[in-house]
């Protein structure tokens, strides 16, 4: 497909899924730092559970850095218990902040003062940090246009026709990201749209009759 006739057709969708959900107000947190604590928390794990846990790490007074970094292994494990793999995302978070305390002394917005590439890279170095929550930071606390791709991101755009959704992430990720305008504003809102057209209609087993996209859409039912 002709650069020009992808960037429609993504603009098209988006313009759909927008015309049908409305703004999502995504992501949902008070700052930056909770909005990298939930997109670590939420690998492999609801969304809902992740707000649970959010809500007692604020209730515990430990939702800063300062207060992750002390706490011990084993409390900080309990409070986030709800979230899954708890050892594991302990490791996790207490890994992310000694790295924001050892190079930033906890200060974020130096640390997003970096370009999008170096950011990633520096992100991507954190132990427990892929590509799916990397972007995640740097688009939605980073505040900066890189595009966050995901199963359902996968699931969507393949049923749709789109071959690149079975290739490597960044490949995938090209797709979005040098067609459309670099526009953090832009790639928040339709990445969120498409996470809540996965959730409700594009299921594992999809909702065709209730699809907003099914006019553009390859998937037989």
């Amino acid at each position: 497909m002709a650069k020009a006739n992808q960037r429609n057709a993504l603009l098209q969708v988006y313009d759909l899924l927008f015309a049908e959900y409305g703004p999502q107000h995504w992501w949902p947190a008070k700052t930056p730092f909770e909005v990298i604590i939930g997109a670590i928390l939420t690998q492999s794990t609801a969304w809902t559970n992740v707000q649970k846990v959010i809500s007692k790490l604020i209730a515990a007074d430990v939702l800063t850095p300062p207060a992750i970094r002390n706490i011990l292994d084993k409390w900080l494990a309990d409070l986030i218990y709800s979230c899954g793999y708890y050892n594991v995302k302990t490791k996790k978070l207490k890994a992310f902040v000694q790295h924001l305390f050892d190079n930033y002394n906890d200060d974020l917005d130096t640390m997003f003062k970096q370009d999008i590439s170096d950011l990633r890279l520096e992100l991507l170095s954190i132990h427990g940090i892929g590509e799916e929550t990397s972007d995640s930071i740097i688009l939605y606390a980073a505040n900066k246009p890189s595009f966050v791709i995901d199963a359902y991101t996968r699931r969507i755009f393949s049923r749709l026709g789109y071959d690149e959704a079975n290739a490597s992430y960044v490949n995938f990720q090209a797709l979005f990201t040098s067609n459309l305008p670099q526009d953090a504003a832009l790639f928040n809102e339709y990445h969120a749209l498409i996470v809540n057209h996965g959730k409700l209609v594009c299921k594992k087993i999809p909702l065709c009759s209730n699809c907003c996209i099914e006019v553009l859409c390859k998937h037989q039912t």
